[in-house]
């Protein structure tokens, strides 16, 4: 691939992961803004509603936190604990409400064994090692002469982060999906509030779409920049 200058085309590739990421990150804090602001029929707040999806789920071991933050949310399988920020936890909105069980939804799918989540559990150790240690060694071999053992060493390792990025899509499409139909079951939210639910989940999963697509151009970036050096 020819350089103009000191450009690297292959730039092209991060900038347009980087877009992507900011456009779904900006659209997910306007659609959560947004929606903040219609309060839900049931007057639950996001601790509320997930207390009584999981006890309709059958899900009495999770335990509850309110962390610091926007949008901090999240369930951690280990401790059996489900982490709400502070904008969800006492929060009546059907953005918050929608948050709190689409946290509700990964408990859920860790009490039923869904198998992408112990996937994706099983990939974290190896994915924070390949996204940590992948450029390093890529940068190594470059200053090494171009190792083509390092260089490549480094792009398997970073396919592992990608791997999990790529796995975690559809945890967390069911996770949202799982929400939604208990909401709708339980009469936690009830018609129209289920659609605006369904935008923010959608906004939500936006981001993880954008940083799977970013990783995967990253990816392709360096599978080209370690062709062009094994050509020259």
């Amino acid at each position: 691939m020819p350089y103009y200058g000191y450009f690297d085309p292959t730039y092209l590739l991060v900038i347009i992961g980087a877009v992507l990421s900011l456009l779904a990150s900006a659209k997910v804090k306007s659609t959560f803004s947004k929606y903040s602001k219609v309060h839900s029929l049931s007057g639950m707040t996001g601790a509320q509603a997930a207390e009584k999806i999981l006890h309709f789920s059958g899900i009495f071991v999770v335990r509850f936190e309110r962390i610091e933050g926007d949008l901090t949310d999240h369930y951690d399988p280990k401790s059996k604990v489900l982490r709400l920020s502070d904008s969800v936890y006492d929060n009546t909105s059907v953005a918050a409400v929608g948050v709190a069980a689409h946290e509700c939804g990964h408990a859920v799918q860790d009490n039923k064994g869904y198998a992408p989540l112990r996937i994706r559990a099983a990939l974290v150790p190896a994915a924070n090692i390949g996204a940590t240690v992948s450029w390093p060694l890529i940068l190594i071999g470059i200053l090494l002469g171009g190792s083509k053992t390092l260089i490549t060493l480094g792009i398997i390792l970073f396919s592992l982060a990608v791997l999990f990025q790529l796995v975690t899509l559809p945890v967390e499409l069911n996770a949202s999906g799982r929400a939604v139909t208990i909401l709708a079951e339980t009469g936690i939210l009830q018609g129209e509030e289920v659609g605006q639910t369904k935008k923010v989940l959608f906004a939500a999963a936006l981001t993880y779409v954008a940083s799977a697509a970013s990783m995967i151009l990253q990816l392709l970036r360096l599978i080209i920049l370690a062709g062009n050096r094994r050509n020259d």
